[in-house]
């Protein structure tokens, strides 16, 4: 499709996106009013109002009641580096996912009961319905959440021993691979794979997005001797990180 066949709300919306971008219309700047976008681009109410609906859902304006839509402010992206967990090392597992000694984290969990389901059990190789241990965390960093994990493990390989859950007992806190080892059980591999998502209204909530953003997801799992132990997902917006992997050359 040619430009001049855009629909004219994507070619409006298009224009403001690089005056966006630009600096034109910086941070906290109230968007053109839908009579001001009528008038400038020579387009109908219906065509100013679906262009400021498009630059809406991609994050880039927020309505304010009784005040106009503005610029929202843009977070420079993070590194979220992915480099393996590190055997002995002085970080909690908060921030070995951070992948920064310095970040003061801090995170609150849940835990409870539940019956795999289907995508579950098949990452954890167990059959559906039958029994986990579900971790809900909310991590956090200066006292803003910034992630969001929830991790199944399979009761029949936890269950009735001290690391059935995972934030309580004499390793709570401690993660999958020292927690396993407690009961011989050697994590030796582990999976991840990286998926986007609009984010469930949940989701951005907790981390203070905004309704209609995307989320990164990173599906983990680990196993020992080929034995799936533990599976997560983990959640955060995604135009606050960038996922990089640092891998070894074998």
């Amino acid at each position: 499709m040619a430009f001049g066949d855009q629909p004219a709300y994507l070619r409006v919306a298009d224009d403001l996106r690089k005056k966006i971008t630009t600096g034109e219309l910086p941070p906290h700047t109230r968007l053109p009013s839908q009579a001001r976008i009528r008038e400038e681009y020579g387009v109908s109410d219906t065509v100013a109002l679906e262009a400021r609906k498009v630059l809406m859902a991609e994050g880039l304006v927020e309505g304010r009641s009784g005040s106009g839509t503005y610029v929202r402010a843009r977070p420079v992206p993070r590194r979220l580096v992915r480099t393996g967990y590190r055997v002995g090392g002085a970080s909690s597992p908060f921030r070995q996912e951070q992948a920064d000694d310095r970040i003061i984290g801090t995170w609150e969990s849940g835990s409870e009961q539940d019956e795999a389901g289907r995508e579950i059990a098949e990452r954890l190789g167990i059959r559906p319905g039958e029994r986990v241990m579900r971790t809900r965390y909310v991590f956090r960093a200066a006292g803003d959440a910034v992630m969001i994990s929830t991790s199944w493990e399979p009761l029949a390989v936890t269950g009735r021993s001290p690391v059935m859950l995972p934030e309580e007992g004499p390793l709570a806190g401690r993660g999958v691979v020292e927690r396993m080892a407690a009961i011989d059980l050697v994590v030796d591999n582990v999976t991840e794979e990286v998926s986007a998502r609009p984010g469930r209204a949940e989701e951005v909530l907790t981390l203070g997005g905004v309704p209609g953003h995307f989320v990164l997801v990173i599906s983990r799992t680990y196993f020992a001797g080929g034995r799936p132990v533990e599976t997560a997902d983990v959640v955060v917006l995604a135009e606050r990180y960038r996922i990089a992997y640092h891998l070894p050359v074998r």
